[in-house]
């Protein structure tokens, strides 16, 4: 396309976007959001990027490839799955760590579930993208 205010402006809300999915990333876990929403909403910004720049530019801007992005998802969404083996817990059970528990605090709690969302938001913003400069590049 060749809409100087549409490039100009895709950068901008493309990273708007980016911000937005990793606040909905770690929102989901209590609330409505998550890995899935969140990598629906990176996945935009990249898409708006290519159609206003091209494929070739957002490939450049994302800098891996999305099938790898995908892969090293479901790599670490499967981790999270025998995490919960090492304490003989049914798979994708959720296993906390507190970092920094004193007698007085619990600390920060970090969950094998966080881990799994991390996967699914990689694993979707990698298949969309996939599918989305498949087709891009077609045309």
């Amino acid at each position: 396309m060749n809409s100087l205010i549409l490039r100009v402006a895709s950068r901008y809300l493309a990273a708007i976007l980016l911000v937005f999915s990793i606040y909905m990333l770690f929102r989901g876990h209590n609330e409505p959001g998550g890995g899935f929403i969140g990598g629906l909403i990176g996945a935009t910004g990249f898409i708006l990027y290519a159609v206003a720049c091209g494929t070739r530019e957002a490939r450049a801007t994302l800098r891996v490839d999305p099938q790898s992005l995908a892969m090293s998802g479901l790599a670490a969404s499967l981790l999270s799955a025998f995490a919960s083996a090492l304490f003989r817990d049914a798979p994708f059970t959720g296993q906390w760590l507190f970092l920094g528990a004193t007698e007085g605090s619990k600390g920060i709690p970090v969950s094998t579930v966080i881990l799994f969302d991390i996967g699914v938001y990689l694993v979707v913003l990698g298949a969309i993208l996939m599918l989305v400069f498949a087709m891009e590049e077609e045309i």
